[in-house]
């Protein structure tokens, strides 16, 4: 099955188009600046793209007051609970897109914390300075993907493609 989209802001001449199948994921984008032309390139040429922390919410400890644990949720910006901070383990930070490869598939969040994440969950650091709204845009983009995707084909070894 091979998918198109296109999502189109005359305003600031920022076009997305995505194609693909079960194998690779593609976003052909055009800036005025950054883009001249359409082509077809990898996620991964966009955003450096990380697996997460793997944590698990049941070995943490819970604390109303602490650092935001982001799991495969698609509610709530991806955070499931907050934990104290674990010796030895740094949070991801601030500032990054998460991005659900399994459970509630593609759902993708822009972090504005620090945070520990769960299993089959990637963050994604753009290569180039985004601003927030390019940022949600690109969200939006991966979330349109997620029909690819059930609990059966996960996006665990696609998604960098």
């Amino acid at each position: 099955m091979n998918l198109s989209a296109s999502m189109n802001d005359a305003g600031d001449g920022f076009e997305l188009l995505m194609s693909g199948n079960m194998q690779d994921f593609n976003i052909c984008c055009r800036r005025d600046n950054h883009y001249p032309e359409h082509k077809l390139i990898p996620l991964s040429e966009l955003f450096d793209v990380n697996y997460g922390l793997n944590l698990e919410l049941n070995k943490l400890e819970k604390d109303s007051s602490g650092i935001n644990f982001v799991s495969r949720t698609s509610k709530n910006n991806g955070v499931s609970a907050r934990v104290k901070l674990k010796d030895g383990i740094s949070p991801l930070p601030a500032g990054v897109l998460t991005v659900a490869a399994g459970g509630s598939v593609m759902e993708s969040f822009v972090q504005d914390s620090p945070f520990y994440s769960g299993r089959d969950l990637y963050w994604l650091r753009p290569k180039v300075e985004l601003t927030l709204e390019e940022k949600l845009y690109y969200c939006s983009c991966i979330r349109r993907n997620r029909h690819k995707y059930s609990y059966g084909r996960q996006a665990n070894r696609t998604l960098k493609n």
